[in-house]
């Protein structure tokens, strides 16, 4: 009777310990996860006009104070209608945007949301003080 019991012990004992190693691993997966996400995609801008926009600038809103031609971020340094692009070294906050096509015309677009990790777009209907560029 005594063996019985001990080889019972010896089994819940078992069965223990890997009930612990699955916990754990799964815990320590959870937290891997977290750290990685925490990370995220970064700021994006989505293309939801209709045309390809060959440079896109951030100012601060209202400040004028024009950033870099974010489309030099992509590869072929234009955004494609439907085209999402990783905007860099811009902190969450209020932005205008200035948005050229292929040095024809430039548009304004006023008081964007930008959020951490999150995807802004700017449509034809956000466009505003629309000039052609001179040739």
């Amino acid at each position: 009777m005594i063996s019985r019991i001990e080889n019972a012990r010896a089994v819940c004992t078992g069965r223990g310990t890997a009930i612990h190693v699955v916990t754990a691993v799964t815990l320590l997966s959870i937290v891997t996860f977290d750290a990685a996400e925490a990370q995220g995609k970064g700021i994006r801008f989505w293309n939801l006009t209709s045309a390809t926009i060959s440079g896109l600038q951030l100012s601060p809103a209202g400040k004028n104070a024009w950033g870099p031609n974010q489309t030099l971020n992509d590869r072929d340094k234009e955004v494609d209608h439907d085209e999402r692009l990783r905007i860099t070294d811009v902190e969450p906050g209020r932005y205008d945007a200035k948005v050229n096509y292929r040095a024809v015309k430039e548009c304004l677009v006023r008081g964007i949301e930008i959020k951490a990790d999150g995807v802004f777009s700017i449509a034809d209907k956000d466009l505003r003080d629309c000039r052609k560029l001179p040739q």
